[in-house]
């Protein structure tokens, strides 16, 4: 059951437009199907039968007018009645017998004319017959065996067939097209409107600057819409409002980190060494400060804009500095896609500085995988995998790594995995950190293309 129902809704359409017209047309087909049952069942079906009734009526009249009067004389005279009054073409085929070769079915089988002729002309004649709707378009051939012959009938279809068929059906088939193609233009409108604020939503998540959205559409549709443009706003004056709060404060933090080296720089004689070590955890807190401080500038201000990514890793290859570890690069020729082109590099500059103060081999690849995460089709992941051969980070505490300020075995602590996480999914994307295949860490990249 659970696998029936599984490939049911892979056969529904996933869309918005697809079910919405789904839900309209299956009313309109259920209504064909029963308004069709109805009027075969009921209507159809007791017409039908009352002409073929009298169509057999007037040939069982016709067999036994002959079959009473078998001169020739009185057989003209039959057929000439038949002709006028019956509107039936006669022909007597003397010491003839029928063939064995049965019913020839009609043109329309879906009609119940001809087993309505059949059932009639057996209820009224006790005589072997047969009839041929293939042979006249026009008429149906009848062949009655009578004692000295076989007698031939052709009735017009049109005493058979009533063309109050055909009007209903292209009525009620062209009706519901109608309705239904009105229904999807309508349709079609609405769902515009529903996938723009969609688009404006995915475009704001990954930090591109779509701007105010259009209200348009249902009155629930532009109420949706207003409310995502007051949540936008409020949004972008929150992360502006914390740029510049974190901003100030690490800019307000160089004035007494300033005091603090000149008051290392004045200590006495003698403490040369406990001046060293305070100067150098007084570097490290003026490195993480501008760190930040070069963060929360760009974070704001920065617009995505389309970029070449291959480029752009190969050039920070190029410029990393090598400290006897060796740097490889596999890219494509060109990978263009909208970046945010200074955060980016911050963000791999960062991964690679790790990798680098810790391996002696790196590894940088660059690849497009498929997107398999239930997106739209054809979307996909643009990867980037930094690869050591250092001692890694235990899995344990991968997670920990992206901690601001995370302490390390090696005693190193920083901002430089937080924020390029945060770039990272600033763009859409996210960072994972892995095992390496060079027995390292792997640093694996992953943004929308």
């Amino acid at each position: 059951m659970k696998r029936i129902a599984r490939l049911i809704r892979g056969l529904l359409p996933r869309g918005l437009l697809g079910r919405t017209l789904l839900i309209i047309l299956l009313p309109l087909l259920i209504l064909q199907g029963v308004a069709l049952q109805l009027f075969y069942g009921g209507h159809l079906d007791v017409i039908s039968r009352r002409l073929a009734g009298g169509v057999a009526g007037d040939v069982g009249m016709v067999t036994e007018l002959m079959m009473r009067f078998p001169s020739e004389e009185d057989r003209g005279w039959i057929f000439h009645e038949a002709a006028w009054r019956f509107d039936l073409s006669l022909a007597f085929e003397r010491g003839a017998t029928m063939s064995a070769g049965g019913f020839r079915q009609g043109w329309l089988p879906i009609l119940p004319l001809e087993g309505d002729l059949v059932q009639a002309l057996g209820e009224r004649m006790r005589l072997p017959f047969d009839t041929d709707w293939q042979t006249d378009p026009r008429s149906v051939i009848i062949r009655v065996q009578l004692p000295d012959g076989v007698l031939h009938v052709e009735a017009p279809r049109k005493r058979l067939f009533f063309g109050t068929l055909y009007l209903f059906v292209i009525w009620m088939v062209g009706t519901s097209l109608l309705l239904f193609l009105v229904a999807a233009l309508f349709m079609k409108n609405q769902v515009r409107s529903i996938r723009r604020l969609a688009s404006a939503a995915e475009a704001f998540g990954i930090g591109r600057q779509h701007g105010a959205i259009k209200p348009e559409g249902a009155a629930e549709v532009r109420q949706a819409a207003a409310a995502f443009n007051q949540m936008q706003g409020r949004i972008r004056r929150f992360i502006n409002q914390r740029t510049e709060m974190l901003a100030g404060i690490s800019h307000d933090l160089r004035t007494p980190l300033t005091r603090l080296r000149l008051g290392i720089a004045m200590l006495p004689a003698g403490t040369e060494d406990d001046a060293s070590a305070m100067i150098e955890d007084v570097a490290e807190m003026e490195r993480l400060i501008a760190t930040y401080l070069a963060f929360a500038r760009g974070e704001g201000t920065e617009q995505s804009q389309p970029a070449d990514l291959a480029d752009l890793v190969r050039d920070l290859a190029a410029r990393a500095p090598k400290d006897g570890a060796t740097l490889e690069v596999e890219a494509p020729d060109s990978l263009v896609l909208p970046l945010r082109v200074d955060a980016l590099r911050r963000c791999l500059g960062n991964l690679l500085d790790n990798a680098r103060r810790h391996a002696a081999r790196i590894v940088v690849a660059l690849e497009e995988v498929p997107r398999a995460d239930g997106a739209r089709a054809g979307t996909q992941w643009v990867q980037i995998t930094i690869d050591d051969d250092g001692p890694g980070i235990p899995e344990d505490v991968r997670e920990d790594a992206f901690k601001p300020f995370a302490s390390f075995s090696d005693g190193g602590t920083g901002l430089g995995l937080a924020i390029a996480r945060d770039i990272a999914r600033a763009h859409g994307g996210d960072i994972t950190l892995a095992s390496s295949p060079l027995g390292g860490l792997r640093a694996r990249v992953r943004l929308p293309a």
